[in-house]
C-alpha cells in the first residue's frame, strides 16, 4: 500500500530551516558576526564581542588610521665591562600630534630585568606586563630566577602567536642572570636577536651614530651613562617624535637602578650653553 503524501504544517518552515542552517554554518567556521546581527547578543563560543560591521578586516584597518595609537620613540641599550646601560626618551605621538611627554618607556619586569617600549605604547605596556607575570610564575614554579634568555623567548613566543594580527612592538629585554649581562631584541613578528648594542625606534639611526662613535667596552660607569644620555639627546633633537625626558638605567649583578631622568631642554643648554655652539648654527661644535 502506497503512503499518502504529507508535510508538516508549520508556518514559514522553509525559512526557519534555512536560517538555522546558515547560523550553524557560520558558527562552524568561527564567524560570530552573523549571530550578533541576528540575535543582537554574543554567541556562547565567542571569546569577546565583535563590532557589528560587515567587513571586520577593513574596519580594523580603518580604526588604525582613525585612532592613531601612541607611537614614536628612541630607546637604546648596550653591554659594557661594568654592566648594562638602558636609556629611553618619554615622548608619544598620535599621527602628527604629540600626545604625551611623560610616557614611562622602561617596564620594570623584576629587580633584575628591564623591558623597553617602541612601537605601539599600549601593545608594549600590556605584553611586557604580561611577561612580568609569566616570569613570576616561572620563579614560583621552579624556585629560581628566570634568565634573560628564557624571558625574551617567552615574549617572542607570545608575539609569534599573535603575528599578523596588528600588534606593533619593538622591545629590548635586558638584565643580569647567572650567565652574566644580556640584551635581546624582540618584535611583534616574533623575531628575537641577541646582541651587545641595540637602538630601537624612529630616532634609532641618530642614536646609533653617537653610540658607534663613543662606545668602548672598558668604559667606566659614568662615561657609559653619559654616552647613553647623549645618544638619546641627539635623537630627541633630530627626530620630531622623540623628546620629553631621558631616563638612564644601569643593570649589574645586584639588579637595576635608575641613575638619570633629565629634561631634554636642560640637556640641550648644558651641552650647548650658547646657540652658536650647536652644529645647526653652521659653526664648529665646541
Amino acid at each position: 500500500m502506497a503512503l499518502a503524501p504529507w508535510r508538516l504544517d508549520v508556518p514559514e518552515l522553509g525559512f526557519k530551516c534555512a536560517q538555522g542552517a546558515r547560523g550553524a554554518a557560520d558558527l562552524a567556521r568561527g564567524d560570530a558576526l552573523h549571530e550578533i546581527q541576528e540575535a543582537g547578543s554574543t554567541p556562547l563560543n565567542a571569546s569577546f564581542p565583535l563590532p557589528p560591521v560587515k567587513d571586520l578586516d577593513r574596519f580594523e584597518k580603518d580604526v588604525q588610521h582613525m585612532v592613531k595609537p601612541d607611537h614614536g620613540t628612541t630607546t637604546l641599550g648596550f653591554i659594557f665591562e661594568n654592566g648594562v646601560i638602558i636609556a629611553v626618551d618619554s615622548r608619544a605621538s598620535q599621527g602628527s600630534y604629540i600626545s604625551s611627554q611623560t610616557v614611562k618607556k622602561v617596564i620594570e619586569i623584576n629587580p633584575y630585568l628591564l623591558g623597553t617600549m617602541a612601537g605601539g605604547a599600549a601593545d608594549c605596556a600590556f605584553w611586557q606586563r604580561n611577561l612580568g607575570m609569566q616570569c613570576r610564575m616561572f620563579e614560583l614554579k621552579n624556585k629560581r630566577r628566570i634568565t634573560v634568555c628564557a624571558a625574551s623567548k617567552m615574549l617572542a613566543n607570545t608575539m609569534y602567536s599573535y603575528k599578523g594580527m596588528g600588534l606593533s612592538m619593538g622591545s629590548m629585554v635586558a638584565g643580569w642572570d647567572p650567565a652574566g649581562p644580556a640584551i635581546y631584541y624582540v618584535d611583534s613578528d616574533g623575531q628575537r636577536t641577541k646582541g651587545k648594542i641595540f637602538s630601537v625606534g624612529s630616532g634609532s639611526l641618530y642614536a646609533y651614530g653617537v653610540l658607534d662613535q663613543g662606545y668602548s667596552w672598558n668604559m667606566d660607569v659614568e662615561t657609559a651613562v653619559e654616552l647613553g644620555q647623549r645618544a638619546i639627546y641627539h635623537a630627541q633633537f633630530r627626530d620630531a617624535v622623540s623628546g620629553g625626558t631621558c631616563s638612564v638605567y644601569h643593570i649589574t649583578k645586584e639588579g637595576w637602578v635608575k641613575l638619570r631622568g633629565n629634561n631634554h631642554f636642560d640637556m640641550h643648554y648644558s651641552y650647548y650653553p650658547l646657540g652658536t655652539q650647536h652644529a645647526t648654527a653652521a659653526n664648529d661644535v665646541i
